[in-house]
């Protein structure tokens, strides 16, 4: 299986590249950011490109993937509207249209959110965008799926790129076992994301928008 990978640097991104490189099944992973992972493997190959908006001079490298994790994403703290949307949104679609063009049945996991607004016209802007993004990918691509964690407790040295994030994590650490029995069906952690991506990649999944119990059962 050949996966391309985007947000390779960000928490949830930084969980699946571990699992993508650890699984034999992946026979390789190309990682696309505006920064490069620094990891070293002989089935990884980095592509750092300024503008994610506009995929065009890196479309062919993506050509021939069999999945696409779409782990890219911003906290909407602090944020206009335009902003957030350009991020969430664009970026999304920009590569969700590169693969509908040229590998239209290729697996496409998308990184939402738990709480997103699939009607498009709630209060919370980064719900309503979370929204729109889900549901135009989903009608783009017919083997889509959309990832909504809660909690995501992370794993084997994953660190979150927000500072706050980071002390938060430090705190929730030992507590996670008991969070796990009295929450099962709100947190995931990113080792169990990135077995569920390359699971449903491989096989499928009964339903397209996932739920953290979904992601947990797939993982």
């Amino acid at each position: 299986m050949k996966v391309v990978l985007f947000g390779a640097t960000g928490m949830i991104g930084q969980g699946v590249l571990r699992e993508c490189l650890l699984d034999p099944a992946v026979t390789g992973v190309l990682t696309v950011g505006r920064a490069a992972s620094g990891k070293q493997d002989a089935k990884l190959r980095e592509i750092t490109h300024a503008d994610l908006g506009d995929l065009t001079p890196i479309q062919g490298d993506l050509r021939g993937a069999d999945a696409c994790f779409f782990c890219l994403g911003v906290s909407s703290a602090g944020m206009s509207e335009d902003a957030y949307r350009r991020i969430t949104y664009d970026y999304t679609m920009a590569a969700a249209r590169v693969f509908a063009a040229q590998d239209p049945q290729a697996t496409f996991v998308y990184v939402s959110g738990a709480g997103t607004d699939s009607t498009e016209k709630g209060r919370s802007m980064w719900a309503r965008i979370k929204g729109k993004t889900e549901n135009d990918v989903l009608a783009l691509l017919p083997n889509s799926y959309m990832f909504r964690p809660g909690y995501i407790q992370p794993m084997h040295g994953v660190t979150s790129r927000t500072r706050l994030y980071r002390a938060v994590y430090a705190v929730a650490v030992p507590l996670y076992p008991v969070l796990r029995r009295l929450f099962p069906k709100s947190i995931t952690t990113t080792e169990t994301i990135g077995r569920a991506m390359i699971n449903i990649a491989a096989k499928g999944a009964p339903k397209r928008v996932l739920d953290p119990s979904d992601i947990n059962t797939a993982g």
